[in-house]
């Protein structure tokens, strides 16, 4: 996070306000075109991770060669749609500086190849995720905090254009963390060694599956990628830097996150695939708590103090920062109390119902803040909007897993919406008193944040866990810190 943190700054100082908000559109552009990628690493996740709870490791290798034979048919796709329909758009629709057009393409190209390496890469990562192999992870992001820090210092010293430079070195990046994906799945995991494998019953399985999670990941790169975009036809780069760079606050804050809900994501099928619906729920529960409970810990500090923090952070304070900053961080922490149900809804392979409703849901996310600007809504109206609809469909998510698997959805609201609600506000009142009454300075930023993830931590031990969790963080505590057995 500190890394991540560091290296935006860098990066924005090197580039410049419109060359970042260049970058942050143009590969939001090329993500839209790699729409199937997002469809597809659901169902391949969801498939491997179902086969290997089962325990049939025949029908594994099967799926792992079916999916590499779909991606490999998605790469040509995106390179068809990137090369002809998404040129077009760039040069014709997105609001770029003349002067910028070339270098502009140059990082559109290396976008697509970084696309097309996620998706040959997708399936080996999906099969480390099954495996729950997470140590793997460890390693790998050391690598890429170093693969970060050396981008950092070859974009300050390499002089030429440094949009294109930066471009080639992401892409650069990128690739050595694949290879080191597939390198360990070739050496670890068998069913990675791909041969081909036609199954029409298999192959019509998961492209019926990814059918509907496509509608879902269209809805996600529309409240993504499409809201940016949107931005861009209505302000100017300079925006969509701001929105880059809260988003990159938010991607290194939700990193706590992702991270945990990565390991607990194949436990929930796995539970469902053998049967084990109470065990299922009751990781659901928990997992929801926490997904959240990380989010407030490590942003609360933010939220109340970012001005300053960053102020402090680029060197300088670009307009609509902060606001944006704000509303996405509690965005993504819906969002992220959401993610187990979705998870559940997944396992059980029936998602029509659930991705054609939550998907309409947010995909009204466009046409509504496109309204809303087209009567002179501010830039911040998207995000507004935003989070209103992850509300909505937080409960939407509620109603549909429980006809999908006899959820109980009024324990769910009280245990864990109605704690994490009770916690964010009890948690507040006393950084905010803090905040509001002292003046501010360094030291009154330092007790507040202090003070703020003080209070986070002890309304959540105390309000948000129930006696078991509790009794598992004393044992836990005691067997790593004080080394008791």
């Amino acid at each position: 996070m500190l890394v991540t943190l560091y290296t935006s700054r860098v990066v924005l100082s090197a580039l410049g306000v419109v060359d970042y908000g260049i970058y942050n559109v143009v590969g939001g552009l090329v993500t839209m075109m790699g729409l199937l990628n997002g469809a597809m690493s659901v169902s391949t996740q969801r498939y491997l991770t179902y086969e290997l709870g089962k325990g049939d490791m025949l029908r594994l290798k099967q799926v792992f060669s079916t999916c590499m034979t779909i991606f490999m048919i998605l790469s040509l796709i995106v390179i068809i749609l990137a090369e002809t329909i998404g040129l077009w758009f760039l040069y014709n629709k997105m609001v770029i500086p003349e002067e910028r057009m070339d270098a502009a393409c140059y990082v559109y190209q290396f976008s697509i190849l970084a696309c097309i390496l996620s998706l040959i890469t997708n399936p080996f990562n999906a099969t480390i995720i099954a495996h729950e192999k997470m140590d793997v992870y460890a390693y790998v992001s050391i690598l890429e905090v170093a693969l970060k820090l050396v981008i950092v210092y070859l974009l300050l010293v390499i002089p030429t254009d440094r949009l294109i430079t930066y471009g080639i070195l992401i892409l650069a990046s990128q690739f050595i963390v694949a290879l080191c994906y597939i390198i360990y799945c070739w050496k670890k995991f068998s069913e990675t060694h791909y041969h081909f494998y036609w199954d029409k019953p298999l192959f019509r399985e998961l492209i019926s599956y990814s059918g509907w999670n496509l509608y879902g990941s269209a809805a996600g790169l529309v409240k993504g990628q499409g809201l940016n975009i949107l931005l861009n036809m209505f302000f100017n780069p300079a925006v969509n830097a701001a929105r880059g760079i809260a988003y990159q606050i938010n991607s290194a804050i939700t990193q706590f996150f992702t991270n945990f809900y990565t390991a607990v994501r194949p436990q929930i099928t796995k539970y469902y695939a053998t049967g084990e619906i109470n065990e299922m729920t009751k990781l659901v529960f928990r997992s929801s708590k926490f997904s959240f409970y990380l989010i407030m810990l490590i942003s609360m500090p933010i939220i109340l103090e970012a001005p300053y923090i960053v102020n402090l952070w680029l060197g300088q304070l670009p307009e609509y920062v902060v606001p944006f900053t704000r509303l996405i961080i509690a965005i993504s922490a819906i969002d992220s109390m959401a993610s187990p149900l979705m998870t559940t809804a997944h396992a059980t392979g029936k998602i029509k119902l659930y991705q054609s409703s939550v998907g309409t849901v947010i995909i009204l996310n466009l046409p509504i803040s496109y309204l809303l600007l087209k009567l002179g809504g501010s830039p911040m109206t998207v995000f507004y909007v935003s989070l209103c609809i992850s509300v909505a469909c937080l409960f939407l998510r509620l109603w549909i897993v429980r006809r999908l698997v006899n959820f109980p959805v009024k324990q769910y609201i009280i245990e864990v919406f109605g704690k994490c609600v009770a916690i964010c506000v009890l948690s507040l009142i006393i950084p905010l008193a803090v905040h509001i009454i002292l003046p501010q300075s360094f030291v009154s930023i330092v007790v507040v944040c202090s003070l703020s993830i003080i209070a986070s931590i002890v309304t959540i031990y105390y309000v948000g866990l129930d006696g078991h969790e509790k009794e598992l963080i004393h044992n836990f505590a005691q067997k790593t810190i004080f080394h008791k057995k």
